[in-house]
């Protein structure tokens, strides 16, 4: 019997007398009868050591299923590359200061997703006043400067006399006669009655207020500020037929606009001041040799310096490295064409010019410099003090 005993502790101490199986197991006849044990007599020292028994849980001791091994997909390269389908917001969500006035905080609200959108809001409008609402009005002011800063030079050198005030185009400051007023009246009462159709519209049924929707699906659910639906041409498309190029198309037109309504702003004070028409005697609109040369002038500056994009000033020029290969040339070519026979005065004066106009915007930018840096000692004095108080 002790043999018997052995087997069956043996049995049940592997890991398999615990498994489930698919059919019943079943022993020999007569393997637990004790003839069998009587006829063969076997000491216990010579049985090989039971195996350590060892407890599964059922978990652990059914056979797991056989399923199907996935194939591990590669994981995408990672990029910086925007989705351009639709605007991301918070283009200058790491940036606390603005990028227009880098000397004052970023309105919180103006974190570059729209187009336009360089932090300049120095009244802080965009934090008591809707700024889709804002946003609107904006671009409808600017498509009308663009018109007016057209319209304005060409009524002064086209329309006849009767029609104008001293040579100078009729408006608020320069007086009416009776039909220009009534011209006048009669515009700005069709504007003004467009403005008010179009106050409350919608445009997220129409073809491109859908595609606004879409590309300000991330953003707000309005869309687009300033979308009439309106391209002919379909040119809104010209430079890509995505998110990001169309933002880049609306932000050509509100730098347009805002020049605008600089421009014609300028435009009316001018006249207003000197009582002149903004025409007469002007380069942009009579033959003279002055425009030619700022655009000489123009082209030469920038052949020698460069605007510096850092955020540590506002507006700042740089001497190029390209610059400094042509500065450094130029002095080069003139004792060699003087010592040459070549050189006039003309050209040692061209010289000393540009080497004067070097050390001239090297002492500005310094000058600026230091000015920056007083104000922010200021800023940080004033700071302390109130801190204290």
């Amino acid at each position: 019997m002790k043999f018997s005993a052995l087997v069956l502790f043996t049995a049940l101490g592997s890991a398999s007398a615990f498994a489930p199986v698919s059919s019943p197991r079943t022993f020999p006849r007569g393997i637990l009868s004790s003839t069998t044990v009587d006829e063969t007599e076997t000491k216990a020292e010579d049985l090989p050591a039971p195996p350590a028994i060892k407890m599964e849980t059922p978990e652990e001791a059914a056979p797991a299923p056989s399923m199907p091994v996935a194939e591990e997909k590669p994981a995408a390269p990672k990029t910086t590359v925007p989705d351009k389908s639709r605007i991301q917001p918070g283009r200058y969500n790491d940036k606390e200061n603005s990028i227009a006035l880098p000397f004052m905080k970023r309105p919180p609200t103006l974190d570059g997703t729209h187009a336009g959108d360089y932090g300049f809001d120095p009244l802080g409008f965009t934090e008591q006043y809707d700024l889709y609402t804002m946003q609107e009005s904006e671009i409808r002011h600017g498509r009308l400067a663009m018109l007016a800063v057209i319209g304005w030079p060409l009524s002064e050198l086209l329309a006849p006399e009767w029609m104008l005030q001293d040579g100078r185009a009729p408006s608020v400051l320069n007086g009416f006669n009776p039909v220009s007023f009534l011209a006048t009246v009669a515009a700005f009462g069709a504007l003004g009655f467009f403005e008010y159709k179009t106050s409350l519209r919608r445009v997220d049924d129409k073809e491109l207020g859908k595609i606004h929707k879409e590309d300000m699906a991330n953003v707000w659910k309005w869309g687009v500020p300033g979308d009439y639906n309106f391209d002919p041409l379909n040119l809104y498309s010209m430079i890509g037929n995505d998110a990001y190029a169309r933002k880049g198309l609306r932000d050509l037109e509100i730098s347009h606009g805002r020049s605008a309504m600089l421009g014609i702003t300028s435009f009316v004070i001018w006249e207003a001041l000197t009582g002149h028409p903004i025409v007469e005697n002007s380069m942009f609109f009579h033959p003279n040799a002055l425009l030619p040369a700022l655009v000489a002038g123009y082209v030469a500056f920038n052949s020698f310096y460069e605007l510096d994009d850092t955020d540590e000033a506002f507006i700042r020029f740089k001497l190029s490295s390209e610059g400094e290969a042509r500065m450094e040339n130029l002095k080069l070519a003139m004792p060699a064409a003087g010592a040459s026979g070549q050189a006039s005065e003309d050209s040692v004066d061209l010289a000393e010019m540009a080497e004067k106009a070097a050390n001239f915007f090297s002492s500005l930018g310094e000058k600026y410099e230091q000015a920056q840096n007083a104000y922010l000692e200021n800023v940080v004095k004033a700071e302390t003090t109130e801190e204290k108080k």
